[in-house]
Parts: structure tokens; sequence; C-alpha cells
């Protein structure tokens, strides 16, 4: 019996979510550690390809929603550190307030200027959490709302989520006695959840990301199965027709938006709880415009081989960036093999393992051709 496309995929899956639930066995505690980062970037790369590859929107500013939902968590974990506080108020204040007050200021002093009251609810890691996926996604609500309803499409999105990352970004440096500037957020205590800590070297850490990755990656496939999704597929193909045919294509477009928004607002809070620090490098130009170079190495129009894609990448940066003969050279390296897969794979890895699949699914007519087991033999005339 010949194997179907849908067969293929779903093996393609499987074989996905043992590798990555298998990889506390192959790799020590350190690489176990970098391996989870990877799997946070894959949930970026499923999420690009949710809004990019799917929707078809170029997000160039993804890496908004992932700082704010890494800085939600941190400033929690910020908090549950004993030697991160504030020595001298009896108020869950980060230490850094004080080194940015003003010599001599009264504490309480420095605490409301310096708006120490938005931090007391995150004293609470739960409120923590829930703000890593609740912000991202109103922020995104916010300015798709503005961008959709416009009826604003193609690069000018682009450009207004670049912008709009870096505006964010500076307010977040500039906004120093709050955010500690550059420096970011550090020496964070652990996630706890019913009183068990989450070291970033444990397994059970490790665990958490990575059945929350197969969690996003078998909901979003779920997803774009339903009829939403498809009629997502025919907004990206053809908004004009799709308005034609009476759809809200606002709706859409603004309600799958903010689903890829919290799925990176929650891969930060993840990378945070597995790197132990959250930085405005997150929203830098570059990690967001990464973000598409993995959507697009993998193949923005199928999410796991985007997430593969994403994964893959790093790990070869890892490895590459420290191999003694290519430290000065590793970027050239990694930038020519992005133009080459660009330039001979257009449809990504994705598009490579579909062409091979389609030769192994390809089964004979009843007229001796070959044909796709999708597809049936044209009808013989009366």
């Amino acid at each position: 019996m010949p194997l179907s496309k849908n067969t293929l995929a779903l093996a393609t899956y499987g074989v996905f979510i043992l590798l990555v639930l298998a990889a506390p066995l192959y790799f020590d505690v350190f690489w176990l550690n970098r391996f989870s980062k990877f799997l946070v970037f894959g949930m970026l790369g499923i999420a690009m390809a949710l809004c990019w590859g799917y929707a078809g929107i170029l997000n160039l500013g993804q890496g908004l929603f992932f700082g704010l939902g890494a800085y939600a968590i941190a400033m929690s974990m910020k908090l549950a550190s004993p030697t991160s506080l504030a020595q001298g108020s009896d108020k869950p204040i980060p230490d850094f307030m004080l080194w940015n007050a003003e010599p001599g200021a009264p504490i309480d002093l420095c605490c409301i200027t310096n708006g120490s009251f938005l931090w007391i609810p995150f004293k609470t890691q739960f409120f923590g959490v829930v703000m890593s996926i609740v912000v991202p996604t109103v922020v995104a609500f916010l300015i798709g709302s503005i961008i959709f309803r416009k009826r604003i499409s193609g690069v000018f999105i682009s450009i207004i989520t670049l912008a709009i990352v870096l505006l964010v970004r500076l307010l977040v440096v500039e906004a120093q006695p709050f955010t500690n500037g550059f420096n970011g957020l550090t020496d964070l205590g652990y996630l706890t959840v019913f009183g068990h800590e989450f070291d970033p070297y444990f397994v059970s850490t490790y665990y958490l990301i990575a059945i929350s990755l197969i969690t996003v990656l078998l909901a979003t496939r779920s997803l774009v199965s339903t009829r939403s999704g498809l009629i997502l597929q025919a907004i990206r193909d053809d908004d004009r027709r799709a308005r034609f045919l009476g759809f809200d294509v606002p709706a859409y477009q603004i309600f799958f938006f903010c689903v890829s928004a919290a799925i990176a607002g929650y891969a930060g809070m993840l990378y945070v709880v597995a790197a132990e620090f959250a930085s405005p490098t997150f929203m830098d130009l570059a990690f967001s415009i990464a973000m598409v170079v993995w959507a697009a190495v993998g193949g923005r129009n199928s999410l796991l081989g985007a997430c593969i894609g994403a994964i893959l990448i790093n790990m070869i940066e890892a490895t590459v960036s420290e191999t003694p003969q290519l430290v000065e050279a590793w970027k050239v390296v990694m930038g020519l093999a992005f133009v080459l897969a660009v330039l001979f794979l257009p449809r990504g890895i994705a598009g490579l393992v579909s062409r091979l699949g389609d030769l192994l699914v390809r089964k004979p007519s009843p007229t001796g051709q070959q044909v796709d087991a999708g597809e049936t033999a044209p009808a013989r005339a009366n």
C-alpha cells in the first residue's frame, strides 16, 4: 500500500518529537541547557511561520513580543532572588533602583520616582507568567488593530513593526531606573511551580521547554488546519477576493497576529528561565531579522520546517563560532550558507523534504504512468 503525504507528515512530526524528548540521553548538562535555548528559538520559528508563511504578514518586530515576555517573567524572577532585593526597604524592590538613585535620597522617594509600585504585582510569579503572554498579546492586538483596520499591507507592515520594536528598545534602555537600561535584568531567582524550582541545568527545565515546544507545534498545526486557518491562507493569497466573499479580513489577520505574538512572548519567558537574564538586545533589529532567516531557511510555509530551521541554524552557529579555525570568519560562513539556501532552496528545507516525499508517494497509474498518490488518473471518455 503506497504511503500518503499525510502519513509521511505525521511520521516526520513523530520522529522530531521523539528526538526532542530523547535529547537528555545524548547531551551533557551544559549542552542540554544550550539545546533548550535552541528549542526556544524553534518556537520563534513557528511563530514566524504562522505570521509570515500562513498569514502573509512579514513582521520585522517579532523581537518586541519576545522581549516583552522575557521582561515580564524576569521581573518576577528578579524579586524571587534574595540577593537582588534592595536592602533597607520593606517593599519588593530590585537592587538597581537604589544604585541608579541620587546619593542620599530617601529610599521611599527613590521607589516612587523609579516606579517600583509597578514591580509589586510581579512578586507573585504566577502574575509574571500570565503577563509574559498577556502583555505581548495585548500589544499585538493594539498594533494589529491599527494596521489591519487601516488596510495597511505589504512592506509597510514590515516598516511599521520595525520602527515600533526599535522605539520600545530605546524606551527600555532610557528607562534605566526602572529597567536597569543596557544591563538588563540579571541575578535572577528560579521559576518555582508548586514548590519545584526549575534550575536551568535540571532535566525538568529541559522537559518544560521541550513539552512547551511540542504543544505549541501541535496546537498551531491544528489551528492552521481549521476553517479559520484555511480562510487565513485564502486572505494571504488574495485578500480582495476574501473581502468580496464576505470575510472579515482584518479580524482574521489580527487574531493570528496575536497568536504569533503570544507564542513569541511565551518563548521569551522560557528563554529567561533557561538563560537567567533579560536584555534589551532581545529587541535588537538583528535578532528580529534572524527569526525571518530561520523561517526562510527552514521553510516559511511549514511550521515544522521553520522550527527545525531555527534549531539547526543556531546549533550550527554555536558550533562554527567556537571552532578555532573559524572564530574570525564564522559570520561570513553563515551568511554564505544563508544566501545559498535562499538561492537553491527557495522553499527552504521543508520544500526539499516535500519534494523527496513526492517521490516516495508516487504510484503507478492504470496506464503505466506515474501520478501522485493524492491525484487521480484522468477520466476516460465514454
